[in-house]
């Protein structure tokens, strides 16, 4: 008679397939995993009871450390958020470079799950050739602000400064380099019968499951929910732009890597409309006070971040600093499924499944 009994993994914290300081304690069974569990907090900083002690525009760089792949979305939401409560008017020049900057970065952080996904689950090539497109963005973003991952560009009411001479060009000129290279990555990654099998049909879950666990991002729309924050309930100038939701209906894996992929496209449209639409000239930042004070009350707003729903939360009582300030970060809502994705799972699938929810755990942890 064979005799089995149950092992206790870690997973983590410090390993690169993890995506960021994060131990996941698996207990395995041969290699059925019949439990996980997510140990979270390792990067915990306390941003928001910080925010307490800081001035609105004091803010603006910690939102940079959250989720550090997709700084310019994480600036503007609490930009935003101020603004609403505040009711400021903003330069259209500056809109327009806010949605500029905030797509070059949606694709420099799909661009970085796709290489790093792809090292994963063992192919180096095209982890080589996303960073190698990334860094063409990285250096636009570097001339528009003078920053490379933590960008602290966005201002109350607008932008920091005005795109340097030529850099709309420059822009402009990537967009056709990026589709090129986007169907590079379609003929060397998609067609793939390893990668296909390697991911079609692990990590299902149905639309009612990720309603339930709150997923937002690629995480819902692979279900088949067609909801982008960006077009349903539309801030800034989005509203102005022709774009698609990306949806796929499967739920598996391979649909949250179609959804991230089309979703690089989509972007490069937004940008391209907004470079087209661009203003020759103007004002980036409206007329707000030197000492930022919104009025008495609470408002709470929410964009379409590279990973779901960002949301912030503020109540102030009229002072330079708020009162409370509490920020939803899509990474860790995501992170929810994970247990119930694993539960029964080959131990093989693991990263497969933990590297297609891409979670950023600076901004799990906050």
């Amino acid at each position: 008679m064979i005799r089995t009994e149950e092992m206790l993994l870690n997973v983590g914290p410090q390993h690169p397939s993890t995506h960021g300081v994060f131990r996941l304690v698996v207990t395995i069974d041969g290699e059925t995993i019949t439990e996980a569990k997510p140990v979270v907090g390792y990067l915990h900083r306390g941003t928001e009871k910080i925010a307490e002690n800081l001035q609105y525009t004091q803010i603006i760089p910690y939102t940079d450390r959250m989720d550090y792949l997709s700084a310019m979305t994480n600036n503007y939401v609490i930009c935003h958020a101020v603004e609403t409560m505040m009711e400021l008017e903003i330069p259209e020049r500056g809109e327009y470079l806010r949605v500029i900057a905030m797509e070059l970065g949606r694709i420099a952080s799909h661009l970085v799950w796709f290489g790093t996904y792809l090292l994963d689950i063992g192919a180096v090539s095209p982890f080589l050739y996303a960073f190698r497109e990334r860094e063409l963005i990285i250096n636009l973003l570097s001339e528009l602000c003078g920053a490379r991952l933590t960008f602290n560009y966005m201002r109350i009411g607008g932008v920091k400064w005005d795109a340097p001479p030529g850099w709309i060009d420059r822009v402009q000129e990537f967009i056709p380099y990026m589709r090129e290279q986007l169907k590079g990555y379609d003929e060397l990654v998609t067609g793939n019968e390893i990668f296909f099998n390697r991911l079609k049909g692990v990590g299902v879950y149905s639309r009612e499951e990720a309603i339930h666990y709150s997923l937002s991002g690629a995480n819902l729309r692979c279900t088949g929910v067609e909801w982008d924050l960006r077009k349903h309930e539309s801030y800034s100038i989005y509203d102005r732009f022709d774009f698609d939701v990306i949806t796929r209906e499967e739920g598996d894996a391979l649909a949250r890597y179609h959804c991230r992929m089309a979703e690089i496209e989509e972007s490069l449209r937004i940008v391209e409309q907004a470079v087209e639409q661009f203003p020759e000239s103007g004002p980036v930042l409206g007329k707000v006070p030197k000492i930022v004070k919104p009025p008495k009350g609470e408002a709470y707003v929410r964009i379409e971040s590279p990973r779901g729903e960002i949301g912030c939360y503020i109540a102030s009582q009229g002072k330079k600093e708020p009162y409370r300030l509490k920020f939803r970060r899509p990474s860790f809502y995501n992170l929810q499924i994970l247990p119930r994705l694993l539960e029964g799972e080959n131990i093989a699938n693991l990263i497969t499944i933990l590297g297609g929810v891409d979670i950023v755990l600076g901004e799990v942890d906050g």
